[in-house]
């Protein structure tokens, strides 16, 4: 079996961190049902569940919401120039000829305008931060499955998602947060920066010498 396609559409499906947590804590705080034997070789595991419990997962919930955070400060910071500056020219309407005025709120339009275009592209960064970020865990996560799956002598695996009731000896979660939290509990990251990966120049790309001219034939 292989299992990077299945981390990755497991971590595809999971849109943020905090919905994952949600979905696995909706379905740990189900009512308790008696189970019937777990089916040999037949073993179901919550991607989204691994990162909302381990100690990696949650740090990376944590750096997210810090870079959120920054991003809306910078933009409140340039709203709130803008606003500003609008209550000022409105207050001296009066007083300003009307081409004056409608000059000055062009300005103030132009800068609305470009900070509107500012916060799309910081939302666009932060939801490639956080791909990239997951895309990470799911690669330190992978190996770990694969040994879960052979110690647990796994025929099947399946996504816990699709999956409505199941005997909690078939759950391999438990064992894959113990072995990704003994791997790794952090790694530094910071705002994808797509503004300066559209200015960056495209390498070149080699050009393939002409083969040179064959000689005359001779006479």
């Amino acid at each position: 079996m292989t299992f990077k396609p299945f981390v990755a559409a497991a971590l595809a499906a999971a849109s943020t961190l905090a919905a994952g947590s949600s979905a696995y804590a909706q379905a740990a705080a189900a009512p308790q049902v008696t189970h019937g034997a777990a089916v040999p070789g037949l073993c179901i595991i919550s991607v989204e569940g691994v990162i909302a419990n381990s100690t990696v997962g949650k740090y990376v919930d944590t750096r997210l919401q810090q870079i959120v955070g920054q991003v809306q400060a910078e933009l409140g910071a340039e709203r709130n120039g803008i606003d500003a500056e609008a209550k000022t020219l409105e207050g001296q309407r009066a007083s300003l000829d009307q081409n004056s005025f409608e000059q000055r709120g062009a300005a103030l339009q132009v800068r609305a305008n470009a900070l509107q275009r500012k916060a799309q592209l910081r939302d666009r960064e932060v939801q490639a931060t956080e791909q990239k970020a997951l895309a990470r865990i799911g690669d330190e996560m992978e190996p770990l499955i694969r040994q879960a799956y052979q110690q647990k002598n796994c025929s099947v695996l399946l996504q816990r998602t699709s999956v409505v009731l199941a005997n909690p000896a078939m759950d391999i979660t438990p064992t894959v947060v113990t072995a990704l939290n003994a791997k790794i509990t952090q790694f530094a990251f910071d705002r994808e920066r797509l503004d300066q990966a559209a200015a960056a120049p495209a390498a070149p790309r080699p050009t393939t010498p002409a083969p040179a001219p064959k000689p005359a034939p001779k006479k």
